[in-house]
């Protein structure tokens, strides 16, 4: 025998069938289960996410501790400005700025840059702003509580630097000092580490889609960075290689252009805050992906591998020099029938055979290569994060390496 019961959850009417009277508590406890978890879905889909919102009069304001990953110059400030002495100018991709304080209310300036922001407070993300006219953002509606705040850098910026203008609290609002990170991770590439297009559910993009769609904080730095809650730099270029750039084309390689704080090569990095436990590389698409011309210095495909092996051997030798402690672990995918990983490879052992027992190879097949101009997805991201991981679990002594 079957009887309905009508009850109301959350102003959700429902009915139970009711066969025994045993079943009747097990029945309401599954009803109530379920309805509380549609209350609280129906309830988090019309919550609006926090939106950051330009402002032109501001209150007294106190800047922010800030602590920042990526390389960047810092320059002086407008005095008035109350967000601090210093602007940060910045063009690897990768870069982020963190900040905590107590209040309800957190403000930010945007100086100069052609540039998508991703906001997240508290772990949780805001709205994102792309390409923001320069000014001071706000962000308010909070709860009078301890928050944290981040903005990171999702696109590359390949053509000009961009600049960050720092945080700040109303008055009223306490400051505080955002949480140290003693992990450390840098990845050095190509545009497979920079997340190129990754968004894109097709490999057919115009240069203005692949900005749309590159997302550095979903690519796997990012991720494998999360997953250790380690500060992460990646110093990586779209379209460069060891020796040679996609289709030959002339500009600085990676190798050249990784000593120096900007592309203009005016100043060289000296952080000496940065100490890497494990450094990630994967360099050699650019150099095998395109056929070889005959302007080009390298007449056969083997006067370019020995060019490579050389100058990627050189390039790793004197990252050991300034990382004599840190993990390396140099991947390479399956493209071009192999000849990246063949070579890239080649380059790992000959540095195992001269005494470097911090150093491994990982061969990362199969993937999908699905996003805009045939590059790693979404999905690729994870798959690569997850070797990545594993490796480093792998050495259980990974984050002990480069402690002073």
């Amino acid at each position: 025998m079957q009887a309905c019961l009508w009850l109301e959850w959350a102003g959700i009417p429902a009915c139970i069938l009711i066969r025994m009277r045993h079943q009747l508590r097990h029945q309401l406890h599954q009803l109530f289960s379920v309805l509380a978890c549609a209350a609280f879905l129906i309830a988090a889909a019309h919550a609006a996410p926090l939106q950051a919102h330009k402002v032109a009069t501001l209150p007294t304001l106190h800047p922010l501790p800030i602590a920042t990953s990526g390389r960047m110059l810092a320059t002086p400030s407008p005095a008035a400005n109350n967000f601090g002495a210093t602007d940060f100018v910045y063009q690897w991709p990768g870069t982020y700025f963190r900040a905590a304080f107590r209040g309800s209310q957190v403000f930010f300036r945007v100086v100069a840059g052609k540039q998508i922001l991703h906001i997240v407070i508290d772990g949780q993300p805001a709205a994102p702003l792309a390409s923001p006219d320069p000014g001071v953002y706000a962000i308010d509606g909070l709860t009078q509580t301890a928050h944290t705040i981040e903005i990171l850098i999702a696109t590359e910026s390949q053509d000009a630097p961009n600049t960050f203008g720092g945080f700040a609290v109303p008055a009223n609002e306490k400051p505080l000092t955002p949480p140290h990170r003693p992990r450390q991770i840098e990845f050095i590439g190509d545009s497979h580490t920079v997340g190129y297009g990754n968004l894109s559910a097709t490999h057919t993009c115009t240069e203005d889609e692949v900005w749309a769609n590159t997302d550095d904080t979903q690519a796997f730095g990012a991720l494998t960075a999360a997953h250790y809650d380690a500060d992460y730099q990646v110093n990586a270029i779209s379209g460069r290689g060891v020796v040679r750039n996609y289709d030959g084309t002339p500009a600085d390689t990676l190798p050249q252009a990784y000593p120096y704080v900007l592309f203009d090569k005016q100043q060289k990095v000296s952080d000496p805050a940065w100490h890497p436990q494990v450094i990630v590389l994967a360099l050699g698409t650019n150099d095998f992906t395109t056929k070889l011309h005959p302007n080009e210095p390298w007449k056969t495909r083997d006067d370019l591998h020995r060019d490579y092996e050389a100058t990627y051997a050189q390039f790793l030798e004197q990252l050991r020099a300034r990382n004599p402690r840190a993990l390396f672990i140099v991947w390479a995918t399956d493209m071009v029938n192999g000849e990246i990983e063949a070579e890239a490879q080649k380059v790992v052992h000959a540095r195992q055979q001269q005494g470097d027992h911090h150093i491994q190879f990982l061969p990362i097949d199969g993937l999908s290569f699905t996003a805009c101009n045939w590059h790693p997805s979404l999905a690729d991201d994870q798959v690569i994060a997850a070797k990545l991981i594993h490796v480093i679990d792998a050495d259980q002594q990974a984050w002990n390496h480069a402690l002073p």
